[in-house]
Parts: C-alpha cells; structure tokens; sequence
C-alpha cells in the first residue's frame, strides 16, 4: 500500500511540475513593448486578428503543424494547426503577410 501511494504521489507531482513549466510561455519583459491590450490577449491566452506570429506563440505556444503556401495573388500565407488531447478539435489559424486573418476552430461552439 506504501508503495502504490508513494507511485500515485510522484506522478502526480510529475505530472503538475510538467504542467506549470509547459504553461510559461513568455515573460513580462518579452511583451512589454507591446500595446496593454496586445498584453491583456497574450496574458488571457486569447488570439485576435493582427497578431503576429510571435505574439500567437506567447498565447497559445506552438503549433501541432505548420503549413505553408501562397495566396492566389502570390502573399505568403502559413497555417498553423492546434490539435486538442486526443485530437477532438482542431484550430486552424491563417497568417498573410505575417499577420493573423483566420481563426477557425472545430470545437462546438466556436465561431466559424
């Protein structure tokens, strides 16, 4: 019994101590140059239209998949795939010239 508690308790340990350090994602010196509410985004982990992609990573952090291409009319587009636990949900996020123009999400609910 011991043993089976002792077990559950360094997992759970090492399961928060992974969980803490993968949810740091930037520093308040690395977005202080930005406007406040480009901070308020960032600190939230909201993405909006405009951002660039740096900024993106700060909010949500990398991507699953990167994706990259061209516009009809020759801009270089990336997309950038988050893929929920298990693969349930999927955010495409479309960048054009550097700056986010689509987000568009497979989880019910979302807007489209």
């Amino acid at each position: 019994m011991t043993k089976l508690l002792l077990w559950v308790v360094s997992l759970a340990a090492a399961f928060t101590v992974g969980c803490a350090s993968s949810s740091i994602r930037f520093t308040q010196d690395e977005i202080k140059d930005y406007p406040v509410e480009m901070q308020q985004y960032i600190i939230k982990s909201e993405v909006v239209p405009g951002m660039i992609p740096v900024q993106v990573r700060y909010a949500w952090g990398a991507p699953d998949e990167v994706r990259l291409s061209t516009t009809p009319e020759g801009k270089p587009q990336e997309q950038w795939i988050y893929t929920s636990a298990f693969g349930i949900f999927k955010r495409k996020l479309t960048f054009i010239d550097g700056k986010l123009t689509s987000i568009v999400s497979s989880e019910p609910g979302s807007v489209k």
